[in-house]
């Protein structure tokens, strides 16, 4: 009987798109249908904006008045242990303002956003594990430096499904090919294929090129259809002699939801669908692009979106960060601002849970020279996994407010420290999960996204 309800999930999904079926009575079967959380929450989607690479706390979101006062000292101190050798006290660039009725203090390099500071919750006093790229983005998207584990994005589709079955329930955007770790920062691991993330080159713009094979110019939808009920038959029999194969199974979904995209995603992805007065309002270039995007899918059902700033590392820094922080803000910030008002103009923020950060921060202390990336140069961060910054906007969090601090330096979490974990568990919490009971069953034991760690950060909840 299971080996049956296994090879027809396929039936399931092909079904709703054949003409005059009804799929109804077989949806308890599709693991996409729009489920519910363990208790009642109304965050719906959730839209992260990933800064790939590591941007400066410092120079964003931390002011440090101490730093500015004492820019250019050397300090004997232990606890500014870094990656590789650092030099003296590197005040930031950028000045500081107050925001808002909560007053929050915002960098210059993010105008717009500062817009919303009474919307966003600021952390202040996020860490990680350890100060390297790749452990600490799969820390961030898995929950797991080292080991294979499913994304944010994946546990949140297995326990919401989506709402929109003619697109991906998990979409990650990133321009100009995969970032560091690739396709495993949106990996499903061990669940299955169908919850793993829908990866989008949004440096095309012709909708062809933006999602491949989306139109298919030889045979008409009808014989499309009948092509896929003879490959369904087919993957049946091979699954019969291989029972319990979920590759093929999602092999079969994938070929499924392929066909049902072409007649949504074209219009999801086509941003010159929008009003002029729109697209201005987000600004142009890829940023721009891809965040408007993000706000067309979730109001199409869309149940995680993630906008990766570019390949590679961005944000990583290490020489001329006066000059590449400001550029990177201005290929964003605009766009980051015009979604929040956007959102909230169309009823979604409340339901919309708005991540924005990187895998870690920077250093308070300049990099000295090296070969490689700032060779001669000392005017750059190096990774700190000590202290960083992210925020939350919308989706139940609380608006107005600054949790936590780093030292008065800005190198090392202090105060009301937030671990990666930690914020993990208090997502899924604003998602209507206990991370301690939002479980799967694999090789013997129950995994989930917290794995044995993380704590629920109360204060950032409303």
């Amino acid at each position: 009987m299971l080996t049956q309800c296994g090879m027809g999930m396929g039936a399931v999904a092909l079904a709703g798109m054949l003409p005059g079926a009804t799929a109804n009575a077989r949806e308890p079967l599709n693991p996409l249908q729009p489920g519910s959380a363990q208790f009642p929450s109304h965050v719906r989607h959730v839209i992260h904006l990933f800064m790939n690479g590591g941007p400066s706390q410092v120079d964003t979101f931390d002011p440090k008045p101490e730093l500015q006062r004492r820019g250019g000292e050397t300090i004997n101190n232990g606890n500014l242990r870094t990656e590789r050798p650092t030099g003296a006290l590197f005040p930031s660039p950028y000045r500081f303002r107050k925001y808002g009725e909560s007053g929050i203090e915002v960098s210059e390099l993010f105008p717009h956003v500062a817009q919303h500071v009474d919307d966003m919750c600021i952390i202040r006093s996020m860490h990680a594990d350890v100060p390297n790229h790749e452990p600490s983005l799969l820390l961030m998207n898995c929950g797991e430096a080292r080991l294979v584990r499913p994304s944010m994005g994946s546990w949140l589709t297995y326990g919401l499904g989506t709402e929109n079955q003619n697109l991906p329930a998990f979409v990650a955007m990133c321009p100009g090919g995969y970032p560091i770790q690739e396709s495993q920062n949106w990996q499903s691991a061990f669940l299955p294929g169908v919850f793993q993330g829908t990866y989008i080159d949004t440096k095309n713009t012709e909708i062809d090129k933006l999602i491949e094979n989306i139109r298919n110019e030889r045979v008409s939808p009808e014989q499309q259809a009948r092509q896929l009920a003879l490959l369904r038959v087919l993957n049946r029999q091979h699954l019969e002699e291989r029972p319990g194969d979920a590759q093929l199974e999602a092999r079969l979904q994938s070929f499924e939801l392929a066909f049902r995209m072409q007649t949504e995603a074209s219009e999801a992805f086509d941003v010159t669908r929008e009003p002029k007065h729109i697209r201005e309002k987000y600004g142009d270039g890829e940023q721009a692009r891809q965040i408007l995007i993000a706000r067309r899918l979730v109001e199409r059902g869309v149940r995680f979106v993630q906008v990766w700033h570019g390949a590679g590392q961005p944000w990583d820094n290490h020489d001329d960060i006066e000059v590449n922080h400001r550029r990177l803000a201005r290929q964003c910030d605009q766009a980051i601002g015009a979604l929040l008002s956007d959102l909230k103009e169309r009823g979604l923020l409340d339901e919309t849970l708005v991540i924005w950060g990187g895998e870690f921060g920077r250093t308070p202390v300049v990099e000295l020279p090296k070969a490689g990336a700032n060779a001669g140069k000392i005017n750059g961060r190096d990774h700190n996994h000590w202290g960083f910054t992210m925020w939350l906007a919308g989706g139940g969090v609380r608006g107005g407010y600054v949790h936590g601090a780093t030292d008065e330096f800005g190198f090392r979490a202090v105060e009301n420290k937030v671990h990666v974990h930690d914020l993990h568990a208090t997502l899924l919490k604003l998602l209507g999960f206990d991370h301690e009971k939002f479980t799967y069953h694999y090789a013997g034991r129950d995994f989930r996204l917290t794995d044995v760690h993380g704590n629920v950060i109360q204060e950032l909840i409303a």
